[in-house]
């Protein structure tokens, strides 16, 4: 599986455990909510700006976040 798709995968898994809509994540991190949508289906990959937005906005660091897209790929390898 595309390493995009396993990070859309986690971010909406993670959105969804914070009980977190689309528009609410994207006000938090100043992003669209349809590009949102995009990276959560894996259409788009995040830019390193766009990944600290996010992780901010989740209330996470981004080492934690990118940890836990890795974690996913070693699963699917």
């Amino acid at each position: 599986m595309k390493s995009e798709v396993i990070f859309g995968q986690v971010l909406k898994t993670i959105r969804k455990e914070q009980k977190i809509s689309q528009e609410s994540l994207a006000l938090r991190s100043d992003l669209d909510r349809t590009y949102i949508s995009m990276l959560e289906r894996g259409i788009h990959q995040p830019t390193l700006n766009t990944l600290l937005a996010l992780a901010h906005a989740l209330n996470m660091k981004a080492s934690e976040l990118v940890k836990i897209v890795e974690d996913e790929i070693e699963k699917n390898e």
